[in-house]
This record gives structure tokens, C-alpha cells and sequence, in this order.
């Protein structure tokens, strides 16, 4: 027995279609499936699958699988300004990719949003591969514009992170928690 759902009055009447392959309605409860009252298919439903989450619901259309919506390795960065209290904005990033022989490829040049973000994962899919990678934070300039009477140079100015990835199904995110003095990571979630 799956999961279902109770779709209460007028609020399915009209789901919000997100794609031709999904659609999104707001629940009222779970119930076992299949539901014994749907108030609201869609038409291109033929057998209609449900997920439930936080108060949604996901019409899947019987034609698709699981595997349409496998996910693949990706990796994700964002930076913590620890000195200030906020994410870091507008520091730039550079992905390399580190052969066995120390050979170093650039595979991203980026710079991070107002929260202290890149807009889109570094690495997805096929360019996700088993291997060591280099993160290269640029933090002295954007540190530099806090205090004009700091150092020059600044203690920390490029900041290199070297990891590895062993598993390219996985989601890596490699987050800087930085001050003009210090950094520290870890391998988050």
C-alpha cells in the first residue's frame, strides 16, 4: 500500500502545472492509496501516481519511472563571512581539476551571489567524475573593501581548498567559513 492523498475542495480545482510531466496541488491530508475520493485529476492522468511532501502533492504521469527523475552527482559551494556575521557576496571562485601527475585543469570561474552562493552547481552530471578538485576562494579584495587601513597583502588572499570526490552519484558541497584570519570546511550537505 503507498501514500496518497485527500484533496480537499476548491483548492485542487485548478492545479498549477509546473511541466507536462508534473503537477503541483495542495493537500489537506494523507491517505492511504489509492485515495477513495479524488476530487481532482488531470486528464493526461491516465493512472495517476502521487508523492506527498509538506503539504503538496506530485501527480506524476503513469508513463514515467523513477529513473526520469534520478539525480546525479553534483557539487555546491557557498561562503560564510564569520568576521561579519553574513554570507560573503561577490567573491570569486575558480574550479580546477587535479590530474594524478598534479596537473591542474580550470573547469569554473565564478563569482558568488548576495547569499554568498553560486546560481548554479559547479559540477553536474558528466563533468562530475571520480577525482581530486581545487576550490580557489579569492577573499582578500572582498575583505579589503570592510577595512582600507588593512594589510597589504592580506593575511588570507587566495584560499585553496583540495578535495576529492569518490562517489560521482553524490552531492559534494564544500563551503568556506572564512574571517580575515582563519578559514575552516567541511563536507556539508
Amino acid at each position: 500500500m503507498g501514500v496518497g492523498v485527500n484533496l480537499g475542495g476548491d483548492r485542487c480545482d485548478a492545479p498549477r502545472q509546473l511541466s507536462s510531466r508534473i503537477r503541483v496541488v495542495i493537500i489537506d491530508e494523507i491517505q492511504p492509496w489509492p485515495p477513495r475520493d479524488v476530487l481532482c485529476q488531470s486528464a493526461e492522468l491516465s493512472r495517476p501516481r502521487a508523492i506527498a511532501f509538506r503539504g503538496f502533492a506530485v501527480w506524476l504521469r503513469s508513463d514515467l519511472s523513477a529513473s526520469d527523475f534520478t539525480m546525479t552527482g553534483y557539487l555546491t559551494t557557498h561562503i560564510l563571512d564569520t568576521a561579519h556575521g553574513c554570507p560573503a557576496a561577490g567573491v570569486a571562485i575558480a574550479l580546477w581539476s587535479i590530474s594524478a601527475e598534479g596537473d591542474r585543469l580550470l573547469l569554473a570561474q565564478v563569482t558568488t551571489n548576495e547569499d554568498g552562493r553560486t546560481d548554479a552547481p559547479l559540477l553536474t552530471d558528466s563533468g562530475f567524475k571520480v577525482g581530486t578538485y581545487e576550490l580557489v576562494f579569492s577573499v582578500g579584495s572582498y575583505f579589503a573593501q570592510f577595512n582600507q587601513a588593512a594589510p597589504n597583502p592580506p593575511f588570507l588572499d587566495d584560499i585553496p581548498l583540495r578535495f576529492s570526490v569518490a562517489n560521482s552519484a553524490a552531492h559534494y558541497h564544500v563551503p568556506l567559513l572564512v574571517s580575515p584570519w582563519s578559514y575552516s570546511t567541511y563536507r556539508g550537505s
